[in-house]
């Protein structure tokens, strides 16, 4: 398929959190949320978009969580990494519902549910069209999976980081406790650092700084969001690490 002359990106790293499939469940899948997120890249990929996507397992399991509950950190990464593969597959069955094209590739070696992570593989995957699932993180304790994010997107060539999140950007406090909070339309990294402004793990702001990747910061649960995200068609989230003019 040619990609519309509106995209502004045409291949992107689509960051979800374990907690964007509960919807209004407290832990777990719902199926409801997973299939309208999966119809939602569905449309991406329709319009001519390369689409990664890394996954948390925040709805499943938190290794930092149980950590500090006394389990030794890096098994409860490891446990938190097999929840992310647990994650990918549920999304991947859904996108194959709305008939997209699909691969898992696993940080862990799980040859029976997903392929190993191979790069070039991976970038193969997403010139023929297909949805690429980057499963268990980094495949290392100690890191999370937005650090997993800005690894992957280096690797394979994104133009842009999408980190979903529940509200419609970056906001010098949080919105749903003070009212005077403020929406930012851009951020430069060291803002993001030095405001300590939960963007994204220090790591891996460090990472996208080194490597000029931008960030878009938007609210998922707005339909069809990625989307306008990607066509350009409004102002939509928070940007990261670019200017102004390149935002508008």
């Amino acid at each position: 398929m040619t990609a519309p002359s509106t995209l502004r990106f045409r291949r992107i790293l689509l960051k979800l959190s374990g907690e964007a499939l509960m919807g209004d469940a407290k832990y777990g899948i719902h199926p409801p949320t997973l299939s309208r997120i999966a119809s939602e890249i569905g449309d991406v990929v329709k319009a001519g978009v390369q689409v990664a996507v890394v996954i948390g397992g925040g709805n499943i399991f938190r290794g930092v969580s149980a950590s500090t509950e006394g389990m030794d950190r890096a098994s409860a990464d490891y446990m938190g990494m097999l929840a992310t593969v647990i994650n990918a597959m549920a999304l991947q069955d859904a996108l194959e519902k709305q008939a997209v094209f699909t691969r898992v590739q696993s940080a862990i070696k799980m040859e029976q549910v997903a392929e190993p992570y191979i790069r070039r593989r991976a970038v193969r995957h997403l010139e023929k069209g297909r949805v690429v699932i980057f499963a268990a993180g980094t495949g290392n304790p100690f890191f999370t999976t937005d650090t997993a994010a800005s690894l992957r997107a280096m690797e394979i060539g994104a133009q842009v980081i999408f980190k979903a999140t529940k509200v419609d950007g970056v906001y010098s406090a949080d919105p749903m406790k003070d009212p005077k909070a403020r929406r930012y339309r851009t951020l430069t990294y060291m803002d993001v650092l030095q405001k300590n402004l939960h963007v994204m793990d220090s790591t891996a702001i460090s990472l996208c700084m080194d490597n000029k990747l931008p960030i878009v910061v938007f609210d998922l649960t707005a339909q069809g969001n990625i989307l306008r995200a990607v066509t350009g068609s409004g102002e939509l989230g928070t940007l990261v690490g670019a200017t102004e003019t390149a935002w508008a």
